[in-house]
């Protein structure tokens, strides 16, 4: 038999409190997190990236009361670890560790299994490593002697660890920037690429700190400027592209917190604050400071623009670049 309509009515109402009453609650979200969280990352162990997630998920955990582990799920670019955490259910205990290799893939791929401005929330812009710019040391003094040099010998070339690459898009726009023909030599790896770097096989080479200081300190190495928009802590006497040549060069390395669209965002703002805290341990700082990182204090608002302005930016360079997936 079919229930009458006053009867239907009630019946509705009620089912509409109650589906409110567990909205209200889901958002509310008192006991989060009452389980071990995961921190799902496209890298390999051992590497800036992993050693990074690893720094944020012990202090993270002090801060939260509970274990935060770190899972790597490295292939495709981190499209492999990407597309986990946007299927993963949207509860705050499956977070995706980004890097600034998201703010590439969107133009190098045709197609995503997921979509990148749709399928996540930022959560947290947690540190940011710029890169430099570095010669053997037999080479260029300064940044004018080895943009010069690469004026007056077109084809001199540059390594990376691969195509497609932030360290390829960052030299290509480096060489745009002063107007050279360079010649692009990919590696699998950052380490082969120094290696020839080091051998004096390529004129320059973009890197970060923590990958290069050991040779420059051992003196291998020369750094020749800072791409970033402020002289590194780390190397204060060091210039950034903007003293040493006139014109403005930010390239960075980027890691950021993100969670699948449509964690509650009382969720989201919680482990924004902790992990503001998070950052703050001397341990982190410390470690940090050695690895040639700065950490950064953001908010999910800031955080979503830093990738969309990121995706933007390097969007008309990857054209440029011709980079396809392998």
């Amino acid at each position: 038999m079919f229930p009458s309509r006053r009867g239907a009515l009630a019946g509705i109402a009620a089912s509409t409190l109650a589906g409110s009453a567990l909205v209200r609650g889901a958002l509310a979200q008192p006991g989060y997190p009452d389980h071990a969280i995961r921190f799902v990352g496209g890298f390999p162990p051992g590497g800036p990236a992993d050693l990074s997630a690893r720094m944020l998920a012990q202090s993270l955990g002090d801060v939260l009361g509970q274990q935060v582990v770190v899972e790597n799920k490295s292939g495709a670019a981190g499209n492999i670890a990407s597309q986990l955490v946007a299927e993963a259910k949207p509860d705050g205990y499956t977070l995706l560790v980004g890097t600034s290799i998201m703010s590439i893939v969107p133009s190098v791929y045709d197609k995503l299994p997921y979509d990148p401005h749709k399928s996540f929330v930022a959560v947290a812009h947690f540190t940011t490593i710029p890169m430099a710019i570095v010669v053997p040391a037999d080479g260029p003094r300064t940044l004018h002697e080895l943009i010069a040099l690469l004026k007056k010998e077109p084809g001199k070339s540059y390594g990376t660890p691969g195509s497609g690459s932030l360290i390829h898009m960052g030299s290509l726009l480096f060489s745009q920037r002063i107007g050279a023909e360079t010649l692009h030599v990919p590696y699998r790896g950052s380490a082969p690429a120094m290696q020839d770097t080091l051998a004096g096989r390529h004129a320059f080479q973009i890197d970060t700190l923590g990958s290069s200081k050991g040779f420059v300190d051992g003196g291998r190495l020369r750094i020749l400027a800072v791409c970033d928009d402020h002289r590194m802590a780390a190397l204060p006497d060091v210039p950034t592209v903007k003293e040493a040549a006139g014109f403005p060069l930010r390239i960075v390395t980027w890691y950021l917190i993100f969670a699948p669209a449509g964690t509650p965002q009382p969720i989201v703002d919680k482990l924004n604050a902790a992990t503001n805290q998070a950052i703050k341990a001397p341990a982190v700082v410390d470690k940090a400071k050695a690895l040639g990182m700065e950490m950064v204090q953001s908010t999910p608002a800031s955080s979503k623009r830093f990738y969309e302005e990121q995706i933007a930016m390097w969007a008309p360079i990857v054209k440029a670049s011709g980079a396809k997936v392998e």
